[in-house]
């Protein structure tokens, strides 16, 4: 999506068949992820997104074209498609961002900001994902103590924690940290001092990716979120399979033994795959939301 760039425009059945064949992908985890919750039950990696970023499995099973494309809605527009957001004009209806409020438009250039500052340093790929270590540090608070035990005796966990410096550069995932081994952290990040901080190489800040491309919906359009949901969740197996927690009961997730030099070398690996993955991903989402901007006109 380039600023002036030519717009799409797309018959009310070139644009359902989309939008049908959208949904149906996305259902492979939204419809499982409202089946646990009814039962009480919880997965450890694929409800992940769903809880603790705020975007619901409804929404992202709502397809939204993104800008510059222009829908023929003749038997009417969809619920979804937000007066907030979107523009009717006869039977055209298209995802306008000089509709955008002044905190979206804000919050959207920040971002754009933060990614650019995070594709300009070089990766950190000597954290070994410790951050899920670090939150269950000497076993006062475990998140996921309800649903999935940890595969080693807490002391142990503790001895890794404190046998390893802990690099943590995002804050997200530092502020989960355990009180007692934030002090173990060679940085202290803060909400503030995030834009100086996220590197590409941390696997939360290339997870974050799917964050900030929802908080630009629906201008930045479901396609390109999917992508970054894909990349959000092969991250989270990274992340859980390289934790203390024993995921057997989930399936075939195979742990990565950061205790040993083995599996901080397959650590290593996984993270600076995902942060492959994540670099046009990072760089294309960028682009999408400055030409956002400045089809703001603000």
């Amino acid at each position: 999506m380039q600023t002036g760039a030519t717009e799409t425009k797309l018959t009310q059945s070139q644009w359902q068949r989309l939008a049908d064949d959208y949904a149906n992908e996305v259902s492979q985890w939204t419809v499982p992820f409202r089946q646990r919750r009814r039962k009480g039950k919880s997965h450890p990696v694929d409800d992940f997104l769903f809880v603790y970023y705020r975007y619901s499995s409804g929404q992202l099973e709502h397809w939204h074209p993104g800008a510059n494309v222009r829908l023929e809605c003749p038997g009417g527009v969809p619920n979804h498609f937000s007066d907030r957001h979107y523009r009717k004009e006869s039977e055209i209806v298209f995802a306008d961002p000089t509709l955008m409020d002044e905190k979206s438009f804000q919050r959207l250039r920040w971002t754009a900001e933060l990614l650019r500052q995070t594709e300009s340093r070089k990766g950190n790929f000597s954290c070994l994902g410790l951050h899920e270590w670090a939150m269950v540090y000497r076993g006062h608070e475990v998140r996921h103590e309800k649903t999935t035990p940890l595969r080693l005796p807490q002391a142990e966990i503790d001895a890794i924690v404190e046998s390893r410096p802990l690099t943590c550069t995002h804050f997200d995932a530092f502020r989960f940290y355990a009180i007692d081994a934030k002090p173990l952290n060679r940085i202290e990040p803060t909400l503030e001092s995030r834009p100086d901080l996220e590197q590409p190489g941390c696997i939360h800040a290339n997870m974050d990716l799917y964050k900030w491309a929802f908080k630009a919906m629906p201008w930045i359009g479901s396609e390109f979120l999917l992508r970054c949901f894909r990349l959000a969740l092969f991250a989270r197996e990274i992340d859980m399979r390289a934790s203390p927690y024993d995921l057997s009961s989930y399936g075939d997730y195979e742990p990565i033994l950061i205790e040993t030099a083995q599996g901080r070398a397959q650590y290593e690996q996984a993270q600076r795959e995902v942060a492959d993955r994540a670099a046009p991903l990072r760089s294309e989402l960028a682009d999408r939301i400055e030409s956002l901007v400045a089809l703001a006109n603000r």
